[in-house]
């Protein structure tokens, strides 16, 4: 039997293949277009092409942005907006008639980071990833962890008096240290500033400032961190950042080992692939 599973960002989306829940085949991507229509054009004509050798017999896959509550699709999303209250796992199931599995990309993208990547073989990892914007999740025993809405600890407000970002910017995580939060702040896309500029290791401050709260709201083992301005050419010092969270925690509570993730952009696929396994019972 072979399944299939699926990553849609908001610049590019991946599709893939497994037989076993142990190796992806066929890894596929293709540019996210921002209309629903088109984009799920694009995702079937991709699936359509890659003719696995027996018949697809379920499918998951994760979609940035908030899920509806029947997780039918995304409420709503900055970037892929088009998206936002559109049928896709309804359609997707109609169209192949096969069980399908949908959740948020980055909470897949920690699973696949707990399962089978730099969190594995620990009970309770959180996982951030830091690159347009800010996300993470809980994984705790290689079970995406119970949330009313989802999390999102890119929106903690951590800059309370306004001092770095001024009073006209909403001082959440998010904005102090996305690639985003960076370019609207220094005028230069996160790629053009050089390694041994001062900035990334004020990132990695800032950053820690949000890892000290995810170690005291979620007392993980460990914290593992994805996304490109963690994983890129330049970016934010993992050493410092690991420094930086030592001194803000100030002793209070241990350190969680903080890591970078393994799987790099193949982890929302690997994600979907434990995703699926567990509820299909395989």
């Amino acid at each position: 039997m072979s399944y299939l599973v699926f990553d849609i960002g908001g610049t590019n989306s991946r599709v893939a293949l497994t037989d076993d829940f142990v190796t992806l085949e066929n890894i596929k991507s293709f540019a996210t277009p921002k209309s629903f229509k088109a984009g799920l054009a694009a995702l079937t004509k991709v699936i359509d092409e890659m003719k696995p050798t027996t018949p697809i017999t379920a499918m998951a896959g994760g979609i940035r942005g908030m899920l509806m509550e029947d997780k039918s699709g995304i409420e709503n999303d900055g970037i892929l907006s088009g998206w936002a209250r559109q049928p896709l796992k309804s359609l997707l199931h109609k169209t192949y008639n096969v069980p399908v599995y949908l959740e948020n990309d980055t909470a897949l993208a920690g699973l696949g980071e707990a399962v089978y990547g730099a969190g594995k073989g620990m009970d309770i990892i959180a996982y951030h990833t830091v690159s347009t914007g800010v996300g993470g999740v809980k994984i705790e025993r290689g079970q995406i962890d119970d949330a009313t809405s989802g999390f999102e600890p890119g929106h903690q407000v951590l800059d309370i008096d306004r001092t770095i970002l001024g009073d006209d910017i909403t001082p959440t995580l998010e904005n102090l240290v996305s690639g985003t939060g960076l370019e609207a702040r220094v005028g230069m896309k996160p790629k053009e500033i050089p390694q041994e500029d001062t900035v990334w290791d004020e990132l990695a401050e800032y950053l820690a400032q949000g890892l000290r709260n995810t170690t005291l709201y979620w007392s993980p083992e460990v914290i593992v961190l994805g996304g490109s301005m963690i994983q890129g050419d330049p970016k934010i010092p993992i050493e410092a950042v690991r420094k930086y969270t030592v001194e803000v925690l100030d002793g209070f509570v241990e350190c969680p080992f903080i890591t970078v993730g393994t799987l790099n952009d193949e982890a929302g696929l690997y994600g979907a692939m434990a995703y699926l396994q567990q509820k299909e019972g395989k």
